[in-house]
């Protein structure tokens, strides 16, 4: 790997803060939510699970340094805070809640959650190129964001190949990018912002 990438601490920054808003955070988050009976919050965490599962894709499109990651990743990052605030009957359920600290702690999440997507978001535009690129994997600039991937593949699939979770990463990017467009357009279009169910 090359060492003179300079932005290379920040890249391994934000996988810490993907762990951490991303996986960690919403999974405290729905534990509590069932615990405490708050229906609206275990609504709206179970649709931002299904949202952000083009994050988990997105790890496993890395592992096989595919170009399209770039892509999925982007899109993931905004369509995390879509997922978050565009419904507008789970908005006001959640609005209605009493005052405690799941509330607290789940709103203060879902701000922070927005915020770091946003930011992500832009700070990953100008790696889209990467995408469109033959072979990431030998643009420093590209194959940086390859290495946490790798790392993790190193512990949790030691002896699975990287050509093997790529084939399983594309056909889960395929029935997302499917589920994806049902959603939107059929289910989305016949029942509006309240198509929570």
């Amino acid at each position: 790997m090359d060492k003179e990438v300079w932005f290379r601490p920040f890249v391994w920054m934000d996988y810490r803060l993907a762990v951490l808003f991303a996986v960690i955070i919403p999974l405290i988050l729905l534990i509590w939510a069932f615990v405490q009976k708050a229906e609206g919050m275990q609504r709206l965490l179970t649709i931002y699970w299904r949202v952000s599962s083009l994050l988990a894709i997105t790890v496993y499109l890395m592992i096989a340094q595919y170009p399209v990651s770039f892509l999925s990743g982007f899109m993931g990052r905004i369509l995390i805070p879509i997922s978050l605030w565009f419904w507008v009957d789970l908005n006001d359920e959640i609005e209605y809640q009493p005052n405690g600290p799941l509330k607290l702690t789940f709103t203060s999440w879902r701000w922070a959650t927005t915020i770091y997507c946003i930011l992500g978001s832009l700070a990953s535009i100008p790696f889209l190129g990467c995408a469109f690129s033959a072979n990431p994997s030998n643009n420093p600039n590209c194959s940086v964001w390859f290495e946490a991937p790798l790392l993790f593949k190193e512990f949790f699939h030691p002896n699975t190949s990287a050509g093997f979770l790529g084939i399983v990463s594309i056909i889960c990017l395929v029935i997302y990018v499917l589920y994806l467009s049902y959603f939107v357009l059929i289910k989305l279009g016949k029942q509006g912002r309240s198509a929570t169910q």
